[in-house]
């Protein structure tokens, strides 16, 4: 089980989190979309970065070769790119973007729920290749993170669909490779909207566990292998994931929603659990 490190103030609902150059990330449901940046150690809040023309935040990543924090917006179905100085451009998705990882290549992953679809972009927003999952297998998948061997580790499942798993996919996004969940529940081995992920440097893979609020580790071939975040140490839902690999970190972002028995309505409060992995 996961050691507690730190709770973050509790405010506006988070709706991601990352780190870039040793600082912390956070960009919260506000009027005025701000991002927060927060030292790595003493967790003090050093400035805010307002990046105009947000008008609704999906997923936050980060990529340290570039330089740069990638927030995916679904209401106008584009990434923000905000690099170190502050500067922000955007670029189309032409799908609405759901979760966001980077690649081994330093390229963007988008994932699109709507149309069953990850899509690969570089750092500037040029369209690299886009895989069509299997719908019938795959329904509505929320974060896709890419792995060494070129695979790709896809969380799906929403509120109302019967099956609800993590699943890795053939590069090409045809095939299901290995797989963890199926029904719908609460017990171990099944899921209630898995909806993030994070992936290790020894490819475990950390699973956002949504209505049943924990979080649990799978193997490189997605098997068990533990609860590595409880519901006893979660206060909301949690919705975003983001592992510091160097300090073994994990910080989850929890929420509270207005109907606390779907997931669906708004979400008026949050804050971030950092846990030691």
């Amino acid at each position: 089980m996961a050691r507690l490190v730190r709770t973050l103030p509790e405010a506006e609902a988070v709706l991601g989190v990352t780190s870039l150059a040793g600082e912390i990330y956070l960009v919260k449901w506000k009027h005025r979309e701000q991002v927060e940046v927060y030292d790595v150690i003493t967790y003090r809040l050093l400035h805010c970065i307002t990046v105009s023309d947000i008008r609704g935040v999906s997923d936050m990543t980060s990529c340290e070769y570039h330089g740069c924090v990638y927030i995916g917006d679904h209401d106008v179905d584009c990434v923000h790119r905000l690099d170190v100085q502050g500067v922000a451009t955007r670029w189309a998705v032409n799908d609405e973007p759901a979760g966001l990882s980077v690649n081994a290549a330093h390229n963007v992953v988008v994932t699109c729920p709507r149309v069953h679809k990850i899509k690969e972009f570089s750092s500037r927003g040029v369209l690299l290749r886009e895989l069509a999952l299997c719908d019938d297998d795959v329904m509505t998948p929320w974060h896709a993170i890419q792995t060494s061997s070129g695979q790709f580790i896809v969380c799906h499942g929403e509120f109302g669909h019967p099956v609800h798993r993590v699943c890795m996919m053939s590069a090409d996004g045809r095939h299901i490779v290995h797989s963890h969940g199926g029904q719908r529940g609460s017990n171990t081995g099944q899921y209630d909207v898995p909806v993030h992920l994070a992936v290790d440097d020894n490819e475990f893979v950390f699973v956002v566990d949504m209505n049943n609020r924990r979080v649990t580790l799978l193997s490189p071939t997605l098997e068990y292998v533990s609860q590595v975040v409880s519901r006893d140490q979660l206060k909301w839902r949690p919705g975003r994931l983001y592992l510091h690999q160097q300090k073994r970190l994990l910080y989850v972002a929890e929420n509270e929603w207005m109907n606390d028995r779907s997931c669906v309505g708004d979400m008026f409060a949050g804050r971030v659990v950092v846990f030691s992995v």
